[in-house]
């Protein structure tokens, strides 16, 4: 196992361009995957005995540290342990960047406020984003988006969407749907502003919120009450909201690729969690094989 860590440090780390303007791109739909399919690699050479190499991060000159950290040394916040697994972010409800879910869920929200007072997005004379330093750092775009990838990293875009249609879907950046004149005017009305406290929530260990506010403004000088959203539903904070809904997409992504048969036998190991562990990951893998 050493000798397997040793040998993914020595081959370092894709760059993050691709999700970021102007390179932002599809590969970071898939660069997840591409990373652990090298790590498994990697581990299957090791258990071959290819030898790790015990300075790979502190050699001088030539190891990790010198050379792609600025001499820097790693520094953690907490022991190992269960922190990253019990904290996992699962993106349930929109195809949406992280940083902008609960944007989304206000908006959706917002949509129906909109209905409500007779209103729609062509009244609209200024939106106010109220949010976290890394959303404005990483998804507050101005101007043209180049694709897909683009669009589903622009704050933006994915407020206007769901305001306009009342739904976001990975159809939505698409370009038959960004061709709609109203999601770039839309656009053009937002402003993105820091809140202090939402950015110092969003580092907090023991909050980790990735929140955000929206105030719609009116034409006439009238606006509608500021929608705010802390977590998304796939947040810690929101389990219990959030995994029914979380085992229903999974039940409608299996029906979408897995004869009948081979979804109930997927489903029956999956949701039965002394079954799910007792099960060696080779044979829980192998039911999803057509």
């Amino acid at each position: 196992m050493i000798n397997a860590v040793s040998l993914a440090w020595v081959d370092g780390q894709s760059l993050r361009t691709y999700r970021h303007a102007p390179n932002t791109g599809s590969r970071k739909s898939w660069a997840a995957g591409d990373a652990t399919s090298r790590a498994v690699r990697l581990a299957l050479i090791a258990r071959t005995g290819e030898m790790g190499y015990p300075s790979v991060l502190t050699a001088k000159t030539w190891g990790f540290y010198d050379v792609l950290f600025k001499g820097r040394e790693f520094s953690f916040q907490r022991p190992y342990g269960s922190y990253v697994m019990e904290n996992v972010l699962f993106k349930i409800s929109f195809p949406a960047e992280f940083h902008a879910q609960t944007a989304v869920e206000c908006a959706m929200t917002l949509h129906g406020e909109l209905k409500k007072a007779g209103r729609s997005v062509d009244d609209i004379r200024k939106i106010t984003i109220r949010t976290h330093e890394s959303a404005i750092r990483i998804i507050d775009k101005k101007g043209p988006l180049d694709n897909p990838a683009d669009r589903d990293h622009c704050i933006q875009y994915m407020v206007a969407v769901p305001l306009i249609f009342g739904r976001l879907t990975a159809g939505d950046y698409e370009d038959g749907i960004a061709a709609d004149p109203r999601i770039d005017a839309l656009r053009a009305k937002m402003t993105c502003v820091e809140d202090k406290q939402f950015s110092k929530d969003y580092l907090d260990p023991d909050k980790r919120s990735i929140a955000n506010g929206i105030t719609i403004e009116f034409a006439d000088g009238k606006k509608l009450k500021e929608v705010v959203v802390e977590y998304p539903i796939g947040h810690r904070r929101r389990r219990k909201e959030g995994i029914p809904v979380l085992v229903e997409k999974f039940r409608t992504n299996l029906a979408r690729r897995f004869p009948a048969k081979q979804q109930q036998r997927i489903l029956e190991v999956s949701l039965d969690q002394k079954a799910l562990e007792a099960m060696p990951v080779n044979e829980y893998v192998d039911l999803y094989v057509i």
